[in-house]
């Protein structure tokens, strides 16, 4: 069946399948950092600072549900690459009725609670409201978001990473043209820049349902195959709920470290939300691989082919280090043209903090991506306890190394807290990665002495 990677060269798979996932990946930053470009330049730097105090909350609800939804689409792979066709229908069904349920519970607490953690976490009283209040338009939003990620990550479970990328580049595309309308026309402010994201996140994830009831029928459902399976709801929950609390954590630690940063004023606030953005968008592919390794790893371990495993870990990895390399050079050699995207020329204390940051942070890319193919393949294999614990030893060490730093470095000192993290990361999972080789190579051993007798 296409999208099957249980069988062909792995590489092969790997790189068609990832390559919309990091055009996704890519355009999925650039709508946040087309609204840090718009806000910035024509609104000001204290518009940029109260988006930029806003995004880690945004993205621990956010990163919350994308979690849920990549969680569930691990379970589904791993039907998929089982052939359990009927059982993952009724997947689809179970994750969807309680992913809904759950967003919408959500949404209120997080629209409730958005000034207070605003306020906890340090947020100058100048960008206050502006940044309540777009967190509440965001929350109300949330819905939209759940069910585009829902249906994005069932597709690609299926081994189909093509469609979710066209309807993503038409809401990018469509946040821009409303972020110009609502901010620079309109005169909207930050209130602007939210409307847009949320409309643009709500017609992309329209069209993406729209097509899978079309297009789609194993991952489509009618009335009747609405049902919540009791025994899933369980399955469910172990895969869903361990991925979506890692990705909170990381994001707690994000909030956390924005709260080492906020004391250091609106320029260091500025900065910081443009540095932050550079660096997701460079590592997008990295994080993109991390996911395509995690769909084949789930449906190889449905096909009981193991040793596919292995080979498709190692090729992964060169593929993500020719890339790190290759962005740490753009970023370190263009570091000041690119915070000048930001702000202007005038804001030259803005522009130096940035710079101080970039350039050491281009050097610690590598470990970033090393990070996430061992992420993509744990959670592929269904091994979630590894990737949660090393994803809070991780923000552990980056969140202390932050605090203990930035009063002696300012916000370099995050990059430099950052790269410690993931050092520790990688001590973790890579001596994790290299028991659960063994053992499958034990296994196949087993299997080729227990053939040989037959044979015999």
């Amino acid at each position: 069946m296409k999208g099957d990677m249980t069988q062909g060269s792995s590489s092969k798979i790997l790189i068609t399948f990832t390559i919309p996932m990091i055009f996704a990946n890519i355009f999925q930053q650039l709508y946040n950092t087309t609204d840090a470009i718009i806000v910035g330049r024509f609104i000001g730097k204290n518009a940029l600072a109260a988006v930029g105090v806003a995004n880690p909350i945004m993205s621990i609800a956010i990163f919350f549900i994308l979690g849920i939804c990549i969680g569930t689409s691990l379970l589904m792979s791993e039907l998929f690459g089982s052939g359990d066709y009927k059982i993952l229908k009724k997947e689809v069904s179970t994750a969807l009725i309680v992913g809904i349920i759950f967003t919408v519970i959500m949404s209120v607490i997080c629209m409730f609670l958005s000034r207070w953690i605003l306020i906890i976490t340090g947020t100058p009283k100048e960008i206050l409201n502006d940044a309540d209040i777009f967190l509440k338009i965001i929350f109300g939003g949330l819905i939209f978001s759940f069910l585009y990620n829902f249906y994005s990550s069932a597709l690609r479970s299926i081994g189909n990473s093509k469609i979710p990328l066209i309807f993503l580049l038409v809401s990018c595309v469509l946040n821009g043209i409303l972020c110009i309308i609502f901010v620079v026309v309109l005169k909207l402010g930050v209130v602007g820049s939210a409307i847009a994201t949320v409309v643009a996140q709500g017609i992309s994830s329209i069209l993406c349902i729209i097509y899978v009831y079309l297009k789609i029928p194993l991952i489509s459902l009618n009335v009747s195959e609405l049902v919540v399976d009791k025994l899933l709801v369980s399955k469910t929950i172990q895969y869903s709920w361990v991925t979506a609390l890692q990705q909170t954590c990381l994001y707690i630690g994000k909030l956390l470290v924005q709260g080492a940063v906020n004391p250091f004023g609106i320029n260091a606030i500025a900065a910081y939300n443009s540095v932050t953005r550079v660096d997701s968008l460079v590592l997008a592919p990295a994080d993109s691989f991390s996911s395509s390794i995690g769909t084949y790893c789930a449906q190889n371990k449905g096909g009981k082919k193991f040793d596919r495993i292995i080979t498709g870990y190692k090729e992964s990895n060169i593929i993500v280090t020719a890339y790190c390399v290759t962005a740490a050079l753009f970023v370190f050699l263009g570091a000041g043209r690119i915070m000048n995207l930001f702000v202007p020329n005038s804001e030259k204390e803005v522009i130096l903090l940035g710079i101080k940051y970039l350039m050491p942070m281009s050097i610690f890319y590598i470990l970033s991506g090393f990070c996430n193919i061992y992420q993509g393949l744990f959670r592929g294999i269904g091994n979630l306890r590894i990737t949660f614990i090393a994803t809070v030893i991780q923000i552990f060490v980056r969140v202390a190394a932050s605090y203990i730093l930035s009063p002696y470095l300012g916000i370099s000192g995050v990059c430099y807290a950052m790269a410690l993290g993931w050092i520790f990361m990688i001590i973790y999972e890579g001596l994790a990665c290299k028991k659960y080789f063994k053992k499958i190579r034990q296994l196949n051993l087993s299997h080729c002495q227990l053939e040989y007798e037959k044979c015999s």
